[in-house]
């Protein structure tokens, strides 16, 4: 494994599958041209933090294949510290995304025994080695093989054990895996977990919606205190559009979805993800958090890509405080 910031702690530590996306702007059936992306949860994530100021590295797998030179580069010029491994005998893996209607985009994977699914304990130990404040982990790469579900288990453990803030994002994928295996294998990982992101319809993989309720808010307060109670300090609830929120021992945070014009929600999760990770760096209180969370989910679903539209620092008063349809000069 290469090792591109030397041994010195980092802010941020994630590590999963990054994969090349080729995306349509219409039906994949009727051809056309593509485009070539970086996609993948854990790097969206690395990008989103690393513009915002702070010192991040992704650990992962790629194949000895140009895709895995085009991401590793990609990476690279974002600032992100890299603790990769090159695979010569795996391929890198790719994603096909399609702009079906103007409303539906769908992914097609080509990931299935890729290099990135190899992803192992002993790249996890290589990569915890020098250290960082918050470890980012997410179900995506528990469900990619059984090698990178025990790195998964191996990273939640080992780095709750050393005092190091876990974010586990749930980021269920129903093309990798059903929903009851989902629950059998993030539930354990929930008692290792710091931060616990999950959207509204994904809480009940990891905790036990109440017998009969009824009350969609009631059902998530309840799956949210069942959380707390087995050692969470922050549940987070990401709802789209209509805001998200946070529930902790002292109490509940919501806040609104900052009003934009929505052309591309891939990656909108991760951005939220991102900027309410580097709020929580920066010392700010869980309105705060709430808050950056969604001015950065927002810059992503206003601007097109899985992570090429997240704002740098500076770039932050854009949006909630600048009229819609205006131009700076």
């Amino acid at each position: 494994m290469t090792a591109a910031v030397g041994l010195a702690p980092v802010d941020l530590l994630t590590f999963g599958e990054s994969m090349v996306s080729l995306r349509s702007a219409g039906p994949l059936s009727a051809g056309g041209a593509l485009t070539m992306h970086v996609a993948g949860a854990e790097s969206n994530v690395a990008v989103g933090v690393a513009r915002l100021g702070h010192s991040v590295s992704w650990a992962g797998v790629v194949g000895a294949d140009p895709h895995g030179e085009f991401i590793l580069r990609q990476l690279r010029a974002e600032g992100v510290g890299l603790l990769h491994r090159q695979d010569s005998t795996r391929g890198t893996g790719v994603m096909f995304l399609e702009q079906r209607t103007a409303d539906v985009t769908r992914a097609f994977y080509y990931r299935s025994g890729s290099a990135g699914s190899t992803l192992s304990p002993e790249d996890v130990d290589r990569a915890l080695l020098p250290g960082a404040r918050i470890l980012h982990l997410t179900g995506i790469t528990a469900a990619l093989s059984p090698e990178s579900r025990k790195a998964v288990e191996y990273a939640a453990e080992r780095a709750a054990a050393d005092g190091t803030v876990v974010s586990l994002d749930v980021n269920y994928r129903s093309k990798l895996w059903s929903r009851d295996e989902a629950r059998k294998v993030l539930t354990p990982l929930v008692r290792h977990a710091s931060i616990l992101i999950a959207s509204d319809d994904e809480l009940g993989l990891v905790a036990s919606a109440p017998a009969g309720g009824r009350d969609p808010d009631a059902v998530e307060s309840a799956m949210a205190a069942e959380l707390l109670g087995l050692g969470v300090s922050e549940v987070v609830v990401k709802r789209g559009a209509d805001g998200a929120g946070a529930y902790t021992a002292d109490g509940r945070w919501e806040t609104p979805a900052v009003p934009v014009t929505s052309i591309d929600t891939v990656g909108a999760g991760d951005a939220f993800t991102a900027g309410y990770l580097s709020a929580l760096l920066d010392g700010a209180d869980v309105a705060g958090r709430l808050q950056r969370g969604a001015l950065t989910g927002a810059f992503a679903v206003s601007t097109a890509g899985d992570w090429e539209g997240l704002p740098a620092r500076a770039e932050l008063a854009l949006l909630g405080t600048t009229p819609g349809g205006t131009t700076q000069r």
